[in-house]
């Protein structure tokens, strides 16, 4: 189990390793859209066939990101973090993946041996890491944060539609919205006694 400064500390990417498994995507236009009722089903229909794909590879599934908050205006995308024995084992689980019409778009040693998956149609976003990773734990922490706290939840909705002009990757859109997303993780550190 990782410790309460593990969790807590926000860990960055190596800027020096590009993440891109095939070079950066073009840039695209961040869309967010009203809260769709749709989505949870759409996870459970994508958790399933991951599920049914990888078998007894799967240590844990877990719908994640603002789709999975009840209320809350995202992008049309579902996030789920997958988590595996060794993320760095990729023909344990990519090529599996592959089939299904995910494809390997981030590769990031440096941080928690990171995998995204991308799958184009409907979009998914799936995050893969290994056992015990802290980023699974702040994932699920500012999920259930932000189903319980509708002023969190309100003004993180702001952040994400201040981020949207600017263009760029979204990454770049997910920098513009950081201030205000550890600014929520500190409160839901410190009500959680781990600061």
């Amino acid at each position: 189990m990782p410790t309460f400064e593990e969790i807590t500390r926000h860990h960055d990417p190596d800027p020096a390793e590009s993440p891109w498994v095939n070079g950066p995507p073009p840039p695209e236009t961040v869309s967010i859209v009203a809260y769709k009722p749709e989505w949870p089903r759409r996870y459970q229909v994508a958790a399933t066939e991951i599920r049914a794909t990888l078998g007894p590879a799967v240590v844990d599934i877990e719908h994640v990101g603002s789709t999975s908050v009840e209320g809350l205006a995202a992008k049309d995308v579902i996030d789920i973090d997958l988590t595996v024995a060794d993320p760095s084992n990729e023909e344990r689980y990519v090529p599996l993946l592959t089939r299904i019409g995910y494809i390997l778009t981030v590769r990031e040693p440096s941080w928690h041996e990171h995998r995204c998956m991308r799958l184009a149609e409907p979009r998914v976003n799936l995050h893969v890491f290994g056992p015990e990773c802290p980023e699974v734990i702040r994932h699920r922490m500012f999920r259930d944060w932000l189903r319980d706290h509708p002023e969190d939840r309100a003004q993180y909705e702001d952040a994400k539609r201040s981020a949207v002009p600017g263009g760029g990757h979204v990454m770049d859109y997910n920098a513009r919205k950081q201030e205000t997303v550890r600014a929520i993780y500190d409160r839901l550190f410190r009500a959680a006694g781990m600061l």
